[in-house]
């Protein structure tokens, strides 16, 4: 039961809703005691109406879930900014991304809207659809795992909110997805950084996974698997330990691996990203092991971490901001050909990380 008196006709307006009715801006507007114009400059964020109305008006369309009509106000306007979420642990990752979306929005003429979110979160997709209502874009760039999301691509489809996803894989037949994608192939990648260090004559090797929420993580896990397969290894020489996308992860397992005096110890080891590998370089420092000649580590990304160490992390290039440009032109030209009749549809992309040698890895000693 509301307390306040202007949400008694809150109250009645949603016992009395008619099923399946959605609620309009007029209705937002007479609970609210406003011009429907004012409900309007609070959903296009409009600094011209007053804090205390604009306090009560969100509330009203929270409580009403009334969501705008995306086509009818696109038709007073061309859209004028692009959105990008994601919920990525990585500060250098997102920042690559940021800076690779903005640059095509300021040679195409558009704003950036940008915000996290929590990809666990059980309100995540009418999280993600807030942010599409109060920020008037024409479309999303997104990121794993909330790419991967199928809740919430779903969703944004049915709102008519156009999207591009950066997705783990490899590039999948035409007319196999809903919108257009942008693919890495991580488990090439990971393929390629493995038999790299099986050719150098290494057999035990640990993987310090990234977080498994993550599809890339078991993308690059797949992709080391299966180097030792196909050059006819036994897998149990293969040492995958679970944890996640940070710089203290792979500091913990790294000593964790390398300060037991039972058992055996790995040879090499395979960071999921750069950030992991360069904390195992420092566990590996401080347990006195000498790299590469003790002890060989790679990473994955090319991200400053890895360039940034001594010595030098051997990892595989991923173009972030390539990727993240070539995600908003898809977008862009989607969102555009709304307006072109039969205009075709943009067509998903692909880039495969490659290796780049460095002084971290080497032959493991005789």
């Amino acid at each position: 039961m509301y307390t306040e008196p202007i949400f008694f006709a809150l109250e009645q307006a949603l016992t009395s809703k008619k099923p399946n009715s959605k609620p309009t801006i007029k209705d937002v507007a007479k609970i609210a005691g406003v011009s429907f114009k004012t409900v309007s400059r609070v959903v296009n964020n409009e600094d011209v109406v007053a804090e205390e109305v604009r306090a009560k008006i969100c509330r009203i369309i929270d409580e009403l879930g009334y969501h705008p009509n995306l086509s009818a106000r696109g038709l007073r306007g061309a859209i004028a900014s692009i959105g990008f979420i994601y919920d990525n642990p990585n500060s250098h990752y997102v920042t690559e991304m940021q800076n690779g979306i903005l640059s095509l929005c300021t040679n195409e003429g558009y704003e950036l809207v940008i915000r996290p979110c929590d990809a666990r979160a059980d309100n995540l997709v009418k999280q993600v659809l807030h942010m599409v209502d109060r920020s008037r874009v024409g479309g999303l760039v997104l990121t794993s795992p909330i790419s991967e999301n199928q809740k919430v691509i779903d969703a944004l489809l049915a709102r008519g909110v156009e999207v591009v996803r950066i997705l783990s894989g490899e590039l999948p037949p035409a007319g196999a997805d809903l919108c257009p994608c942008v693919y890495v192939n991580d488990r090439a990648a990971a393929y390629q950084i493995t038999q790299y260090l099986l050719q150098l004559g290494h057999k035990d090797i640990a993987f310090l996974a990234g977080d498994d929420s993550h599809k890339s993580t078991l993308e690059r896990q797949s992709g080391f698997l299966q180097a030792f397969i196909d050059m006819g290894l036994d897998t149990t020489h293969a040492h995958i330990l679970p944890g996640s996308y940070s710089f203290d992860s792979g500091f913990e397992r790294g000593q964790t691996l390398l300060s037991q005096t039972i058992g055996v110890k790995p040879t090499a080891i395979f960071g999921c990203n750069d950030e992991i590998a360069a904390g195992a370089l420092l566990a590996a420092r401080l347990n006195n092991i000498a790299m590469p000649e003790q002890l060989s580590i790679v990473g994955f990304e090319d991200s400053p971490f890895s360039r940034q160490t001594l010595p030098k992390i051997t990892t595989a290039a991923q173009p972030t901001r390539e990727i993240a440009q070539q995600a908003t032109r898809l977008l862009i030209e989607k969102i555009r050909a709304k307006n072109v009749p039969d205009s075709p549809p943009p067509s998903c992309e692909a880039y495969t990380p490659q290796l780049v040698v460095r002084e971290s890895s080497a032959a493991p000693a005789k």
